[in-house]
């Protein structure tokens, strides 16, 4: 069984205990981690700010760095695809996907490092100034902190160490206790791109001692975290006035107009995304409303879809869902569904679970905005569809609820297109699309519980970087 160490000033070391790592399907230990103590948080602040004091890389050095980790991340497909399949239950083929992704996520932050800039600034037009000349730079903020989730273990470690890295930063890295080897398999691929060995650690352990210990780090400038909003809130209220990001859930909405382009499309669209990675993903979709007008045909659509889908062994080709990350989380959810139904919500598909941790692709209709399926954030294989009659009851219902990650709508009107695009109340609004659309380039962070601060390779260096004003009395 492999074991993997702690990575600790330019060195894998042993932590305090050792943790088992299952295989989420069959419950299996695959691998074993090192457990990290206080004492190895200290020196792994330490280290991450030492080597941003001392070792200083140049942005096209940082941008060799990552380009050739992209490079190597797809040579290594196969290999991080299996042990991401087995640690997070994630089928083959999205895991093959996801590293593609991560793969794309390097690169385009590799070509970011060479577009740090700041801008001129007219203070000369000022009375009193006219000899004076003004521009900002951008500088990096010191030492970053990663904390990073089950869901994309791969792309979204990606999305913070590779920005991290391009705007010049040091790094300690966090992973989960659920998905912790293929973090390490990407230490791995760093150090090989040529990082100095000091600009990252890695450390695993619980969040109650190895997470608090890093929040009171003083050496940490900086925390990129994505996670549920209780743990987000948490880091705020610890960190005081130093700078994060937070990306924190949502229960994403899409509206189905009785104008939609292809209606067939958009109830294939709805239930593939909804279902992706066993619904554990921020913006997969959750609510769905649907124009009363279309939505009978729609339902039948989405339904006939839904019950094709192979929920199985995730490293079996043919399956489209595998488990969900722990026996914990498919009892919750069952429980939630059963609630609902108590509650009026009618059952049109799935509904129960397959073993220990699998749960079947479930669509609940007449949902009421109080039930949990509605309201909360999921995280499972569950959508809830809804009708509607007009376009504003739509709106305001996407509306009433405490996220506000993305949302999406399928219309063929330009005008009820740029409608939602300005009343709809998320970070992001997608067009004749689902709310779970996402180029890793673009800009991508909510508002209201959903967090704050945006992901995205350029728009993430802004926040990991500092603006300073230099001006020049001529």
């Amino acid at each position: 069984m492999e074991h993997y160490k702690l990575f600790i000033d330019g060195k894998w070391v042993e932590g305090v205990s050792k943790k088992e790592v299952t295989n989420k399907y069959t419950g299996e230990a695959f691998a074993t981690i090192a457990q990290a103590g206080e004492e190895d948080v200290t020196r792994a602040a330490a280290a991450a700010r030492k080597s941003f004091q001392t070792v200083k890389l140049s942005p096209y050095q940082r941008y060799e760095i990552l380009l050739k980790a992209s490079i190597l991340l797809l040579q290594r497909e196969d290999e991080i695809a299996k042990i991401l399949c087995q640690e997070a239950g994630k089928p083959i083929s999205e895991s093959r996907g996801e590293i593609k992704r991560a793969a794309i996520t390097f690169e385009v932050a590799a070509e970011e490092a060479k577009r740090i800039h700041g801008e001129m600034v007219p203070v000369e037009a000022a009375p009193g100034s006219e000899n004076r000349m003004a521009f900002t730079i951008r500088v990096p903020v010191g030492v970053v902190c990663a904390i990073t989730p089950f869901n994309f273990p791969v792309n979204l470690v990606a999305h913070k160490v590779a920005p991290a890295i391009a705007a010049g930063n040091t790094l300690i890295l966090k992973p989960t206790q659920e998905t912790p080897v293929v973090a390490a398999k990407i230490v791995e691929i760093l150090l090989e791109a040529g990082l100095p060995g000091g600009h990252i650690n890695l450390l695993f352990g619980s969040g109650t001692h190895v997470g608090e210990a890093l929040l009171r780090n003083q050496d940490i400038n900086f925390y990129s975290f994505t996670g549920s909003p209780s743990v987000g809130e948490r880091i705020r209220n610890t960190i005081g006035l130093r700078k994060c990001t937070l990306e924190l859930g949502s229960n994403s909405a899409v509206i189905v107009h009785r104008d939609t382009p292809d209606l067939k499309e958009a109830a294939f669209l709805c239930a593939q995304k909804s279902f992706i990675n066993a619904g554990q993903v921020c913006i997969s979709v959750q609510r769905i409303y649907v124009h009363n007008e279309i939505y009978e045909e729609f339902l039948n659509e989405m339904k006939n879809y839904t019950e094709k889908l192979v929920v199985g062994d995730p490293m079996d080709e043919k399956t489209n869902i595998g488990p969900m990350i722990n026996e914990k989380e498919a009892e919750r959810i069952d429980e939630w569904v059963k609630e609902a139904i108590s509650q009026g919500a009618k059952l049109v598909a799935g509904g129960e679970r397959i073993g220990k941790s699998a749960y079947k692709p479930t669509i609940l209709t007449d949902g009421k905005r109080d039930m949990k399926v509605v309201c909360m954030e999921t995280f499972a294989p569950v959508v809830t569809v809804m009708s509607y009659s007009d376009i504003d009851e739509a709106i305001k219902n996407t509306n009433d609820s405490q996220f506000g990650l993305q949302a999406g709508i399928f219309t063929s009107s330009v005008n009820t297109a740029f409608k939602a695009a300005r009343e709809i109340e998320t970070g992001g609004v997608i067009i004749n699309d689902t709310a779970m659309y996402r180029a890793d380039a673009m800009p991508y962070g909510g508002i209201k519980r959903s967090g704050t601060g945006k992901e995205g390779p350029k728009y993430v260096i802004e926040e990991m970087t500092e603006e300073k004003i230099i001006v020049f009395n001529l």
